[in-house]
């Protein structure tokens, strides 16, 4: 993986391809390359290691063509190299591939090109497809490509051009996004939907196994078999200014600031005051159909699995019925029991995460229930859920998820909200929800208003090479989100525990040197936090405490970030905010490229 853009029409196509591959610069990369359909139909590659400006002071000056392809990779096959970037090509030159995703069966199909007198020059799985689409024994283009595929194990997004067939790109998709994008007597291809906002608001998503011919004056959808989909274009919602940095030093740092706005979005017309529930049509579930689940699993990967825990102590402590979070991507490999009375919900920001998507393909091929909770419209997993919630958290750019993340959590009170008051949640107590879920996006700004003095405990935990971070119940998967936020882009070690768990092994490690950043909030567990900071502390241990006001921490000497207030239950989403801003500023303390963390992609649609 990472990014693929393709372009045919009637504009020169590289400038039209490195924009849309410097707008997929967030998504996570290490090399760079377009191939270009030159005047006498020769194709023009070229790849470089590193930054698309990199690529762009590389290309001849006049580099001429109206149909091209590019990509940015992330490695999975082979490190970061000019021979492992794409497009791969044929042995003649004729057929240029892009690829996201993983052949599993490469090594075999390698080996069968290398007896056949192939000679390989790269280390990557996708150049196989660019040797057996030049090889197939096929009249079309279209027929070469899917004759290639059948023969491959795996995910694929592709797009293919051909010196012998100028006027058209061919493309598929099985398990990694593809979209296309309607101009007028032009096309354009991309996995993301940022790739083309600048060109057009018409789309056509590719669902898996299906392919597409894309002309510059329309394009058709096929099966395997040949037979035509009708696949119309639809129309997208998004600005192409809300990609843009609009005066912030990195997108991150935007994204935090957007929050207050972002949250507003969700909330809006989904509170009920007359009957204190939320209206979550989306969810396609009748009162008594959601009545009728007696258990809830989330599952997610990454920040979402973190913020599923939020979610399933939120429904549980609302709705009084068991609930919990499982990482997605082990999900359908311990074969798990998939029950009818079981309510999934799927969480991902891009929609796109592929192991989500496959637990959630387990879900209902074993016959479940299963909503999504994502933030693109028409992704994977919007499409291929039962219903769900859209966060409307607006395009997220930077790899470390904030905004997003903090839609999911208001989207899971709003859930639990609704759960609860088709059981004993009373209407006096489902009105103290909503209020205090209209409350959040004035307490997010005041959070953020207090930013300069949370940089300043950052630079001093930054200066850490580890830390835990701490909490208990509501106040766990807190810490286990700040810890993920704190190692994705400071690069430091961070690690959480149950605040409860330190005397079971982890004290062992407590110093001088390695801080703890402790969760403690105003609860009912507030005295059994503040007995753990004090054992913390009598070990020599430098402690940061997360809190809010009216919390007595005695005699102890412990910094502290102040939270606002709520319902005990919506407190894990305010005191994650300034877990974000101490992350940021201890990257930018550091010096790292905060938008872009090292090995790490935006959307994960590799195993």
């Amino acid at each position: 993986m990472c990014g693929i853009v393709g372009y045919i029409g009637g504009q020169n196509a590289a400038p039209i391809l490195l924009e849309g591959l410097t707008r997929l610069e967030y998504r996570g990369y290490d090399s760079a390359g377009i191939a270009v359909l030159g005047a006498k139909n020769t194709a023009q590659v070229h790849r470089v290691v590193g930054r698309v400006r990199n690529l762009a002071a590389a290309l001849p000056k006049r580099l001429t063509g109206k149909v091209g392809i590019g990509h940015t990779r992330w490695a999975t096959h082979g490190p970061a190299s000019e021979a492992n970037a794409h497009p791969h090509t044929s042995e003649d030159g004729r057929i240029s591939v892009v690829h996201n995703g993983i052949i599993d069966n490469a090594d075999t199909l390698r080996a069968q090109l290398a007896d056949a007198g192939v000679a390989l020059t790269s280390e990557t799985d996708t150049e196989v497809l660019a040797h057996l689409i030049a090889r197939a024994k096929a009249e079309t283009l279209e027929d070469a490509v899917v004759e290639a595929v059948s023969r491959i194990t795996g995910t694929y997004a592709i797009a293919v051009t051909d010196t012998a067939h100028p006027d058209r790109l061919v493309i598929a998709r099985n398990g990694s996004p593809l979209i296309i994008g309607v101009g007028e007597r032009e096309m354009f291809v991309a996995s993301d939907l940022a790739a083309l906002v600048r060109h057009t608001s018409q789309v056509a998503h590719l669902d898996d196994g299906e392919f597409a011919t894309v002309f510059a004056t329309g394009y058709r959808t096929f099966t395997v078999d040949e037979s035509d989909t009708t696949k119309p274009a639809t129309e997208i919602d998004i600005d192409a200014e809300d990609l843009d940095l609009g005066g912030y030093p990195h997108y991150m740092a935007k994204e935090i600031q957007e929050q207050p706005e972002s949250v507003e979005r969700i909330i809006r017309g989904r509170l009920d005051d007359r009957f204190g529930v939320a209206r979550l049509d989306g969810l396609n579930l009748t009162p008594r159909e959601l009545r009728g689940f007696s258990r809830v699993k989330i599952l997610g990967c990454g920040s979402a699995y973190y913020v599923g825990q939020i979610g399933a102590t939120m429904i549980e402590e609302l709705a009084r019925i068991p609930a919990d979070a499982e990482a997605a991507s082990e999900f359908r490999y311990r074969n798990p029991i998939i029950e009818a009375d079981t309510l999934y919900i799927a969480v991902s920001q891009s929609g796109e995460t592929i192991d989500t998507a496959f637990a959630v393909e387990e879900i209902k091929r074993k016959g479940g229930r299963v909503v999504g909770l994502v933030n693109v419209v028409g992704s994977t997993i919007a499409r291929a859920c039962d219903g769900g919630v859209y966060l409307h958290a607006g395009p997220e750019i930077a790899v470390a998820s904030t905004k997003a993340l903090t839609n999911m959590a208001v989207g899971f009170a709003l859930i639990a909200l609704s759960l609860g008051r088709v059981r004993d949640l009373s209407n006096a107590d489902g009105q103290r929800i909503i209020d205090a879920i209209r409350a959040l996006p004035g307490q997010i700004k005041s959070i953020l208003d207090f930013e300069p003095e949370i940089a300043e405990h950052a630079k001093t935990v930054a200066a850490a090479k580890s830390l835990f971070f701490v909490g208990r119940v509501r106040g766990y998967p807190v810490a286990r989100e700040g810890a993920q936020k704190f190692k994705e882009i400071s690069y430091r070690h961070a690690e959480a525990y149950q605040t409860s768990e330190l005397k079971h092994g982890p004290l062992a490690l407590i110093d001088e040197s390695l801080p703890t950043v402790a969760v403690v909030p105003s609860d009912e567990l507030t005295g059994r936090n503040l007995a753990a900071v004090q054992q913390i502390k009598a070990r020599g241990g430098a402690v940061l405490a997360v809190t809010h006001a009216g919390v007595d921490f005695g005699e102890l000497d412990v910094p502290r970030i102040v939270v606002p207030k709520t319902e005990p239950e919506l407190d894990p989403i305010l005191l994650t905010i300034p877990l974000q801003l101490l992350a940021y500023h201890a990257a930018l303390t550091l010096g790292y490229d905060i938008d872009k963390p090292r090995n790490l992609a935006k959307s994960v649609t590799v195993e």
